[in-house]
């Protein structure tokens, strides 16, 4: 008899998945165009800049590489973090008042 390498489960007959939505919670960001070095630096307490042109952060994980172009965000718990243009964009909306 050959012997499978997965444990094989049966689907419980109720789901313990669940449906979220993220909180609205307000945000402050800044786009690191690769010219407004001094404005991220003074942003972000965390961000270093290598030879004008690779930004590093120190986040709550590790060390995060950012590219140009990338939003840097400063979270609800004092942490900053790189994300991408496309997903900043569909996940925030810019507050104006």
């Amino acid at each position: 008899m050959k012997k499978d390498k997965f444990l094989k489960l049966e689907k419980p007959a109720i789901s313990m998945m669940r449906r979220y939505i993220k909180k609205p919670i307000e945000i402050e960001a800044l786009e690191w165009t690769g010219e407004n070095n001094v404005e991220v630096l003074n942003f972000c307490d965390r961000c270093y800049i290598i030879a004008g042109k690779e930004l590093k952060i120190s986040t709550l994980e590790g060390p995060m590489n950012a590219s140009v172009g990338d939003f840097i965000i400063k979270g609800i718990q004092e942490e900053f973090y790189a994300c991408k243009p496309d997903v900043f964009r569909l996940t925030y909306d810019e507050v104006t008042n």
